[in-house]
């Protein structure tokens, strides 16, 4: 079983997104770490063909879903996107391909080199993204964004309530994240399956994949806690971008403290599948015109 590998789940509308981020790990992979990459099975061909099978190996989401014979497949396809692709990551780790996991949304790219060093200390036990998403919460106060602060309070709350855990509020993401298999494992076998649930019904509960993991390693120290800040510069929103942006924030600037960068895909269009790139002049300019429309209305 190998100490760490990479895992990414995507689907066809980021088959673009998908390739730049296999471009960045071939370039930047210095520890030849091996590189995973889920669609569902109706994708294979398309992301075969348009990523090839240099560095990377594709499985079918199906595949990672039968691995628990609690789940259905039926079930989980009828549940929003934004739900099933989190169950889907949160049980990688069933396949017994490795001890940990670097989980990726295709939506990101490497900007700089890496190895497992970079995830793993030198004893082997992975590094948890863990914080209390002052810089997000700091930019909500800015733009007079209150919701930004109130909804992270809000879901914060409610995960703790369910493993009654006390103190402070903390995230345990943006992704990408180092995932452990002895966490997941804790999760299911001393707070899921004793009260006759699966990860799908614990989605239903509350659903946030990596406020699940984060609240169980606190509560069951399945692992050594070693937090440390986000591994990748986050655009959470598009205004977000365009601040950074306009401070002199660039990719090579970034890779001086990111590994990566990540732009989230519910604010940038601009590598949706079938879809032209629109240049940074070209976002611009719609925002302008957004905002001028909320004036006017």
């Amino acid at each position: 079983m190998k100490d760490i590998v990479l895992y990414c789940k995507s689907y066809h509308r980021d088959v673009q997104r998908a390739k730049r981020l296999a471009e960045s790990i071939r370039k930047h992979n210095a520890g030849n770490l091996p590189f995973y990459l889920s669609c569902p099975s109706s994708d294979l061909a398309l992301f075969r063909d348009t990523i090839g099978s240099d560095g990377v190996t594709l499985l079918a989401d199906e595949e990672i879903v039968a691995a628990n014979t609690s789940l259905d497949q039926q079930a989980i396809n009828a549940l929003p996107g934004g739900i099933s692709q989190q169950i889907v990551k949160s049980e990688f780790w069933r396949l017994g391909i490795c001890e940990n996991y670097l989980c990726i949304d295709s939506d990101a790219y490497f900007i700089h080199d890496f190895s497992k060093e970079n995830f793993l200390t030198p004893g082997g036990a992975p590094y948890t993204v863990m914080n209390e998403s002052l810089e997000l919460r700091l930019f909500g106060v800015l733009h007079q964004h209150a919701r930004i602060a109130r909804d992270r309070d809000t879901e914060c709350k409610a995960i703790m309530e369910i493993f009654g855990r006390t103190g402070r509020p903390y995230d345990f993401g943006p992704l990408p994240v180092v995932w452990s298999r002895h966490v997941w494992a804790d999760l299911a076998e001393k707070f899921l399956e004793p009260q006759n649930m699966n990860f799908l019904d614990a989605m239903a509960l509350f659903p946030s994949e990596m406020r699940w993991y984060g609240e169980a390693l606190l509560k069951y120290r399945s692992i050594e806690l070693w937090p440390v800040e986000t591994l990748f510069r986050c655009y959470h929103y598009e205004q977000q971008f365009l601040d950074a942006k306009k401070s002199g924030e660039t990719d090579e600037a970034l890779s001086r403290i990111f590994l990566g960068v990540c732009s989230q895909s519910n604010w940038d269009k601009t590598l949706d599948h079938g879809q032209g790139k629109k240049s940074l002049p070209s976002r611009l300019v719609r925002t302008i015109k957004r905002r001028v429309f909320k004036r006017l209305t």
